[in-house]
């Protein structure tokens, strides 16, 4: 029994830093694209959290970010 315990919190453990691992990296990813400019990194972020909403697959989020990017008006 403990060992079933001990297993499952394991898991949930390695799910729970798998999805806040993946979530910095497509946050690192989104300010990428502003480079240093501080009004395109708000914009950047805006568009990540429209990303989710939108539910675009996280194979096609660069892409996806990329295009936001350039449609960027300062």
């Amino acid at each position: 029994m403990i060992a079933v315990v001990a297993s499952a919190l394991a898991i949930a453990l390695h799910v729970v830093l798998y999805l806040l691992f993946r979530r910095w990296m497509d946050r690192d990813l989104a300010l990428s694209f502003a480079g240093d400019d501080a009004g395109k990194r708000g914009y950047m972020r805006e568009c990540l959290q429209r990303a989710r909403q939108e539910g675009v697959r996280h194979r096609d989020l660069p892409a996806w970010l990329e295009r936001e990017a350039a449609h960027y008006v300062p």
